[in-house]
């Protein structure tokens, strides 16, 4: 075992303990060529053991990709059993999910080729083009919602999103990785899934180069707002860098990353990157280990990505614990905000004072985006399971006993349920259940895929370590400036810097000022709209 995964547990264990250590006796440092190959050191802690619970909700979140997807395009739906359109980014996740099938036992690879390569060649073939409409996307890109029949775009609101064909791209690079046979059906999805990602003309929505545009409007253009501040969008600069064909050059990733500033702080005792919904910090972690491996940004900091995203759901659980807007059940082991489906778009009364409540929005607790109507949604806990499992194990098995009667169904946790919502009005979607609140009705699969693509990841680091083959995926990261860890050549060692550079901190400190009292001036103003009346 390398040094530097070493370093990474011992600061999660230190995390785990409230900073802690036990005392323990020393090892002797190797000399200077021990290191540099490999350290007779001890493996790592033993994860705790995940209980049967979850290789149920396992089974029925894979069998959403499996039963739900069209036989005859591949093409995956947003939601269920509403099932209105496709999703693109619900696409990249149930081709990631059928590999987990195939380890399961719960379809051959035999039928998960069939379904792949049915998937592949109709994203090849669906017609590209400027049009408005009858295509299926321009330039690469994709719509973010497809006709779940003939692939086109869904309709005129629907945006070419750069995001939602990143989840899409790395499903199909996941794919392209995994299906390493010799047989000519193998080898065309592995040949598909280079043209589909060479085609992709990332620079072309640079239009404030050099950071990318979330997107693009056959009736208006680029959309004006770009990947600013830390969120999900680690995997559109990292795709975009890897790529042989258009790729963007490394400052994009540096200038990204100098948007952050306003995110770092101090939130519910932790110091990390703040991005309120927990969808921003485990989407990227679906495909990209993150542990022992660091850029410029986090060298910096002392810390990973993956360390961040365990402070940021941490966060969450003590925002639940504090519950400062006393919503019903919200405690130790019942938390978890991200973007989900909410009752509706209303006001009500709620112990004496005027509540916003939403229908489908990020819902998120954090330094900035804090938007909180009293609506769980089980997947933002449960996909934090790599980073929190000490927390989530036992959050997960709580709601589901508490909760599993009504929101526990075919192909696992519906989406959301808010027990402080029971009012007698017309509900968006879902249903009330007396006594209870409101439940919703659907599965989303790009909150389904997280739950599926981290318990495996939990499991065994499946799906990271099938990344890691991939060639593109290690290009990105290298042009971003990552190192150390599983990017280490072979035969070298990069421990990880885990103790802050002083003087970029000091440099930083007025950021981090900035964005705690625009933090509290935006609560602020949201009591103040909240109760307008006060």
């Amino acid at each position: 075992m390398r040094v530097s995964h070493l370093l990474t547990i011992a600061a999660i264990t230190l995390a785990a303990a409230g900073c802690k250590p036990q005392a323990a006796p020393e090892p002797a440092k190797p000399a200077p060529q021990v290191i540099l190959v490999e350290a007779d050191l001890p493996p790592r802690p033993m994860k705790p053991e995940l209980p049967p619970l979850f290789d149920d909700i396992e089974r029925r979140t894979f069998q959403f990709f499996w039963d739900t997807s069209n036989e005859i395009n591949g093409l995956t739906p947003d939601r269920y059993p509403s099932r209105p359109f496709a999703s693109i980014a619900s696409v990249g996740f149930a081709l990631t999910a059928y590999p987990i099938g195939i380890e399961n036992g719960w379809v051959s690879r035999n039928q998960a080729v069939d379904r792949t390569l049915t998937t592949l060649r109709f994203l090849r073939d669906v017609p590209m083009g400027p049009q408005r409409t009858g295509k299926g996307g321009y330039k690469g890109f994709y719509y973010h919602f497809l006709d779940m029949q003939d692939g086109h775009r869904y309709d005129s609101w629907v945006e070419l999103s750069s995001v939602d064909t990143a989840l899409l791209m790395m499903g199909v690079l996941f794919a392209q990785s995994y299906y390493d046979g010799g047989d000519s059906r193998e080898k065309e999805i592995r040949d598909i899934a280079e043209t589909l990602y060479k085609r992709v003309d990332w620079p072309w929505l640079q239009e404030r180069s050099p950071l990318i545009s979330m997107g693009w409007f056959p009736e208006s253009g680029t959309i004006e707002h770009d990947w600013m501040g830390y969120n999900e969008a680690m995997i559109v600069y990292i795709l975009a860098l890897g790529s042989p064909t258009h790729p963007v050059s490394p400052d994009a990733w540096t200038v990204w990353t100098r948007t952050y500033d306003n995110d770092w702080g101090v939130y519910q005792g932790q110091e990390y990157l703040s991005f309120g919904p927990l969808f921003g910090h485990q989407y990227s972690h679906v495909w990209i280990d993150f542990r022992d491996i660091q850029d410029a940004y986090m060298r910096e900091r002392g810390s990973t990505y993956f360390l961040n995203s365990r402070s940021a759901a941490l966060a969450q659980r003590e925002y639940a614990i504090s519950n400062p807007m006393n919503w019903k059940e919200y405690g130790q082991n019942v938390w978890g905000l991200t973007a989900s489906d909410g009752p509706q778009n209303t006001t009500q009364e709620y112990r004496g004072e005027q509540r916003q409540f939403r229908h489908y929005s990020s819902r998120g607790a954090g330094l900035r985006e804090n938007f909180d109507d009293g609506t769980i949604a089980p997947t933002a806990a449960i996909s934090s399971i790599v980073f929190a499992p000490e927390e989530v194990i036992p959050a997960t098995q709580e709601m589901h006993k508490r909760f599993g009667d009504y929101i526990y169904s075919s192909y696992g946790f519906l989406d959301s349920f808010n027990p402080s919502f029971n009012y007698d009005i017309p509900i968006k979607t879902g249903r009330m259940v007396p006594d209870r609140g409101w439940v919703a009705s659907d599965y989303i699969g790009i909150d389904q895929g997280p739950i599926l693509t981290m318990i495996a990841n939990y499991r065994n680091d499946f799906v990271w370590e099938v990344m890691k083959k991939n060639p593109h995926i290690r290009k990105g990261l290298e042009r971003a400036g990552f190192s150390g860890g599983w990017l280490t050549p072979e035969g070298e060692q990069q421990p990880l810097q885990l103790e802050k550079d002083e003087k970029a901190a000091d440099a930083r400190a007025v950021g981090i000022a900035e964005s705690r009292a625009a933090a509290a001036q935006e609560q602020k103003n949201a009591s103040r709209n909240n109760n307008p009346g006060k």
